[in-house]
């Protein structure tokens, strides 16, 4: 008993401690409001060379990756109709795009998919974010290794945020997040 009196802060810490890394929504809401963004991602930036991928426009016109750099920030998702978890956050990704198109740019890249089933995907959800699949390799630091991976870019490539599992993007936490790095409106 007296053990258990005199170590009680310390495992009820060492419990808070756990559930917090255990827990992804409990884990990302501290990251968000405790830890600096740059210390977060530790100021990574997407080298020019990482930003040349061909994309061909599913439901908007072909691009490369690289015309996005230098204007907005980038809501960069990569993606795949086979992905549960993918397709669960999808909702939340039209939204976001609904309510930050004319502020930040948008490039969903399906990945391992065949068109067909990406423009059946699209067309029978109605959502309208732009969707691409790439025509050429992706490289370096934006090459997936789970799905969903996402980036949020600032408008010079350095990585503001990078999330490998499904999230619910239409949140207050994450519109605050995005404000803070659009430029005020004139």
């Amino acid at each position: 008993m007296k053990f258990l009196r005199k170590n009680l802060i310390f495992i009820i810490l060492l419990a808070v401690a756990g559930i917090a890394v255990a827990v992804p929504n409990v884990r990302n809401y501290i990251q968000e409001q405790f830890i600096p963004v740059a210390t977060v991602q530790e100021a990574v930036t997407v080298d020019d060379a990482d930003y040349d991928v061909k994309l061909k426009g599913i439901n908007t016109t072909s691009t490369n990756l690289k015309n996005f750099k230098g204007k907005k920030l980038v809501f960069l998702n990569f993606w795949g109709t086979w992905c549960k978890p993918c397709r669960e956050e999808w909702p939340s990704i039209q939204k976001l795009y609904d309510s930050k198109k004319d502020d930040m740019d948008f490039v969903l890249i399906a990945m391992m998919d065949k068109e067909e089933d990406v423009r059946k995907f699209l067309q029978e959800n109605n959502y309208t974010v732009p969707v691409y699949i790439a025509e050429s390799p992706i490289n370096g630091k934006i090459l997936p290794k789970v799905f969903p991976t996402t980036f949020i870019l600032d408008s010079n490539g350095r990585i503001l945020q990078r999330e490998t599992a499904t999230k619910d993007w239409n949140t207050e936490a994450v519109h605050s997040f995005i404000d803070k790095f659009i430029p005020a409106k004139k």
